[in-house]
């Protein structure tokens, strides 16, 4: 009876082993590349945040603080589906693959961190703010093309990353992204969105320059324009500058001045003469009578 006791429980520890050891070769091979303890600080960085705010479904999940946690990988977080905030700022962390399936994710900080690539933002259509300032990007290109998808995104944050270096930074942000209205604390004016136009897109700077009251001029600047150049207006060979000199002789000096000055055109200043206007006492005692009031006009050439 003993031994058949004890043969049951030897059983049954053998299966409880074999499953536990299962279970962590699954677990190591889920977790190839990111080390054991790096893992554990940030299960247990999201787990402390889970019992601080009293969460106890994953649905009910909107914000995370992960801030100061020294952290360099996150575990992914898809399972916060209706996550709209989180906060990452100021750990080591060095790219941002954990974020594939939150789309309801509005605001993100990333800030202060070593991070040198943004592969997997594109999957983020609803983000409105997005800070990476004080980061390791060095690719603008790759940059803008994974931020180029996100239609929503309103306020950016870049400055303080190693591209940001170069002299055009801004305006080729600006560009790219037409939809961002505040860059690096900054608000985007519209003096730096038309002054783009001509560095980064040669040909709208071509049409806007040739547009004039609602018609194109010629505004090309060189022969492979396809715009017609017109030709420049020249004098005719026979045109003789004092044809157009009037040669009228005047015996009297002052008979010239006088015809001069009757060309000129006319200006006429018009006033009232206030001395024709009856005081208030005259009114009343009727000296001036009911005459109205007179106009002066003074004609000048």
């Amino acid at each position: 009876m003993v031994e058949a006791e004890s043969s049951v429980v030897s059983v049954k520890n053998t299966q409880r082993l074999t499953l536990l050891l299962l279970t962590a070769s699954v677990s190591v091979f889920l977790l190839s590349g990111m080390g054991l303890d790096r893992l554990i600080i940030c299960y247990q960085a999201v787990e402390d945040q889970l019992k601080i705010c009293g969460h106890k479904r994953d649905t009910d999940v909107f914000e995370l603080f992960l801030s100061q946690k020294e952290l360099t990988d996150v575990i992914d977080l898809s399972r916060f589906k209706k996550l709209k905030y989180l906060w990452l700022h100021h750990n080591k962390l060095h790219g941002i693959t954990f974020l594939t399936r939150n789309y309801c994710l509005t605001e993100l900080y990333l800030h202060n961190n070593a991070i040198f690539e943004i592969e997997g933002l594109h999957c983020l259509p609803s983000l409105h703010i997005l800070l990476l300032h004080h980061n390791e990007l060095r690719n603008i290109d790759a940059t803008v093309m994974e931020l180029k998808g996100m239609i929503n995104l309103k306020t950016l944050s870049l400055y303080q990353n190693p591209f940001c270096q170069y002299n055009l930074y801004r305006l080729y942000i600006i560009y790219h992204l037409p939809g961002v209205k505040v860059l690096d604390r900054n608000q985007v004016t519209e003096k730096e969105r038309r002054s783009m136009i001509p560095i980064f897109n040669h040909k709208k700077a071509h049409i806007v320059q040739s547009i004039a009251f609602g018609r194109k001029v010629d505004a090309s600047w060189d022969l492979g324009s396809p715009f017609k150049q017109k030709r420049a207006q020249r004098v005719p060979p026979d045109f003789a500058f004092t044809n157009n000199v009037d040669k009228m002789v005047f015996d009297d000096p002052e008979d010239a001045v006088f015809l001069r000055s009757m060309k000129r055109s006319v200006m006429a200043i018009t006033s009232l003469n206030w001395d024709t206007v009856p005081t208030r006492e005259e009114k009343y005692l009727e000296e001036k009578g009911t005459q109205p009031a007179q106009l002066l006009t003074v004609i000048l050439r």
